[in-house]
């Protein structure tokens, strides 16, 4: 059986669903941010899963993967990624850096592959880690209150986590990527409000949810119904008509959207510094993601 080819470049107005993609994602680190200042981060995690959970469990059929795969899913970005990043983000680390600093999840999920399915590490990747981690020293080197260490190590911590899910929707195979998030989700809201209860209390809580107005709860359903639904099920779509090489470089817009986001919402600064760690990192993710197809492209020219 033939497979249909598919296209080498985006078409326009996928081009343009792309960026509106990265656009949400992006921004989304803002809307995280603002939420904070009502909703604890655990309740805040716990609240956007619920949601995504509920109603779309009702409408969309379970994937037909292992409870068990949904259930690492489930914990690694429920509350592994997302529990832990809003940790960070309410004092330790800003929007834009957040957004930044998450993208490494690339190169923990190259080493994941390493690990776990045998894949050898070439030395493009090797040069482009370490772009990456003299970003990282870069922030880790400045103490204005963008970030501190903790919260450094806290959303590293996140996009190890984020990329153990990649890890495990690889395995999953071929599905629908929004039922699988939604039915993962069923894994992540009851350790998320148990942590919640625990480390931040009831008290918090019930202040928490008292102090939150109308805005709040509007960041609540953009994180689970734009970021989620809208971009899990746009990015599969994509995905599924077009070569990943294709699709994924596009995600290097998602800092640029979140540092930019943040700068205009939210008055972060970008001084020098903070410029030259994202040259450093981004320059790192665009080897990495970008490399593959050059090499692909020099190799079909030698070819003809």
């Amino acid at each position: 059986m033939t497979h249909p080819v598919q296209p080498a470049t985006l078409a326009p107005r996928h081009l343009l669903l792309a960026i509106a993609i990265m656009a949400v994602w992006g921004s989304n680190f803002v809307v995280i941010k603002l939420a904070l200042a009502h909703l604890p981060p655990l309740l805040l995690a716990a609240l956007r899963f619920t949601l995504v959970l509920l109603p779309a469990a009702f409408f969309l059929k379970r994937p037909a993967v292992s409870w068990g795969n949904l259930a690492a899913y489930g914990l690694l970005i429920g509350v592994g990624q997302f529990g832990v990043l809003f940790m960070a983000m309410r004092h330790d680390i800003t929007p834009g850096l957040a957004s930044l600093v998450m993208q490494v999840q690339v190169f923990f999920t190259i080493g994941l592959a390493m690990r776990f399915t045998g894949e050898r590490i070439r030395r493009v990747q090797v040069v482009a880690l370490l772009l990456a981690i003299v970003g990282l020293g870069i922030i880790l080197t400045h103490t204005d209150g963008s970030a501190t260490p903790l919260g450094l190590g806290m959303a590293m911590f996140a996009a190890l986590c984020w990329a153990g899910g990649n890890m495990l929707t690889k395995a999953a195979g071929s599905v629908n990527m929004v039922a699988y998030v939604v039915w993962a989700s069923l894994f992540s809201i009851p350790p998320l409000f148990a942590l919640a209860f625990v480390v931040e209390g009831p008290t918090a809580i019930a202040h928490g949810i008292a102090a939150a107005d109308a805005f709040t709860w509007g960041a609540v359903i953009f994180q689970s119904v734009a970021n989620t639904m809208f971009g899990y099920g746009a990015w599969g779509w994509l995905l599924a008509r077009y070569p990943a090489g294709t699709v994924a470089p596009t995600a290097l817009l998602v800092p640029v959207f979140g540092m930019a986001a943040s700068t205009w919402w939210l008055g972060e600064s970008l001084p020098l510094w903070k410029l030259a760690a994202a040259a450093f990192i981004m320059a790192g993710l665009a080897l990495g993601l970008l490399w593959p197809r050059v090499q692909a492209w020099r190799i079909a020219r030698i070819a003809t």
